[in-house]
């Protein structure tokens, strides 16, 4: 009985969704029907990972402590200021006291 439990487990958390994606990346690739595809390549308006993706990356986490390592150094990555003076000088800017705007040419 709780083998049996377990096997119903491993099946709902791996391969009920493993196989929704493969449909999924199915219906996405092959464009057909149209309307599903369409839904189903959106992209949010936030650029966040989908729900799908993000219990996916859970449940990684869950059993490799490596990924919530990865997970926490991408929101702290988010959280940090990228500072273009790094310590090199600027190859562009605008001096409004001067009135002088410095745009390098394209290469």
């Amino acid at each position: 009985m709780v083998m049996t439990a377990g096997l119903l487990l491993m099946a709902a958390l791996v391969i009920v969704p493993f196989t929704l994606a493969s449909a999924r990346h199915v219906v996405a690739r092959s464009g057909h029907p149209a309307w599903l595809s369409r839904r189903l390549s959106a992209r949010s308006r936030s650029g966040e990972l989908g729900l799908g993706a993000t219990a996916t990356e859970e449940f990684h986490a869950f059993l490799n402590a490596n990924k919530r390592v990865q997970i926490e150094q991408r929101q702290a990555r988010l959280v940090l200021r990228d500072d273009d003076h790094a310590g090199a000088p600027p190859r562009t800017g605008v001096d409004l006291d001067g009135g002088t705007a410095v745009i390098p040419p394209r290469r």
